[in-house]
């Protein structure tokens, strides 16, 4: 199944392999820098065409911040390459931010990286052809061994169809650190890998953020759920500047459906 490789499939540790749908959705944001003062000013799905980073209010701070996160997006770039980038912004800015440095810096890392993983992801996912072949999802755990969320591990493999609702406010990231992620199975596959069926647990509301218990306040959402048309749109619109060879490869990746399914 020609889906393309990405990231956390192949490095759950770092998510530093970019990849076209991640890269897309990111780029999609950068013509909407949101000034803030808290992370609380932007919510959920907003952050699926908006960049901001809590506390930077001025334009060039912010625009400086979104070429840095979209080098390190792109070019698979490490935390320490983006803490240097960040000491110099800050450097530059006199910017006054809450927090230490080193927690402050892969705040920002972190979350770019994996929400944007998360939203090329979930574009990967809603492929009409990959959905076809393989109409479920199955959620996969991978925090800290040492030091696991319970409720993340208690969905560990539970699998339903790609269009449950329960993935409205449980498809991943669910916290802040959180790797665990989905994945797309046949029913046979999730079968063959220990997939649990059936519905999901009520695992109740957390009455401090309305939201499920196990989900971080403002995680409550899927990243990329309102862009997914737009990221694809963008990758089919770039195959037009590629040369043949390369824009057939990724045109075939788009459509998911392999030549020998179409004949079944």
């Amino acid at each position: 199944m020609p889906l393309a490789v990405t990231p956390a499939d192949a490095s759950l540790a770092g998510v530093q392999l970019p990849f076209d749908e991640q890269i897309a959705f990111f780029r999609g944001k950068l013509g909407n820098l949101i000034p803030t003062r808290t992370w609380r000013d932007v919510r959920h799905a907003a952050h699926d065409t908006g960049f901001m980073v809590a506390g930077a209010m001025k334009a060039d701070l912010l625009a400086d911040f979104a070429q840095v996160v979209e080098t390190a997006i792109a070019e698979g770039k490490s935390l320490g390459w983006f803490r240097e980038a960040f000491d110099a912004i800050v450097e530059e800015h006199g910017w006054s931010h809450t927090g230490g440095r080193d927690w402050r810096s892969r705040v920002i890392y972190q979350t770019n990286l994996f929400t944007s993983y998360a939203a090329g992801r979930l574009a990967q996912l809603r492929d009409p052809g990959l959905q076809k072949l393989a109409p479920y999802w199955m959620y996969l755990h991978n925090d800290s061994v040492q030091h696991p969320r319970p409720l993340h591990l208690s969905w560990h493999k539970l699998t339903l169809p790609a269009d449950h609702p329960w993935f409205r406010e449980h498809y991943p990231p669910n916290g802040w650190g959180c790797r665990c992620r989905v994945t797309a199975v046949s029913e046979a596959q999730a079968r063959r890998d220990g997939g649990r069926f059936g519905e999901p647990p009520d695992d109740g509301i957390n009455p401090r953020t309305g939201a499920p218990n196990g989900i971080d306040r403002g995680f409550a959402y899927m990243p990329g759920d309102t862009v997914t048309d737009q990221i694809r749109q963008t990758l089919l619109a770039k195959t037009e500047k590629l040369p043949a060879p390369i824009a057939a490869a990724l045109a075939r990746d788009l459509d998911a459906i392999p030549p020998e399914a179409d004949a079944q």
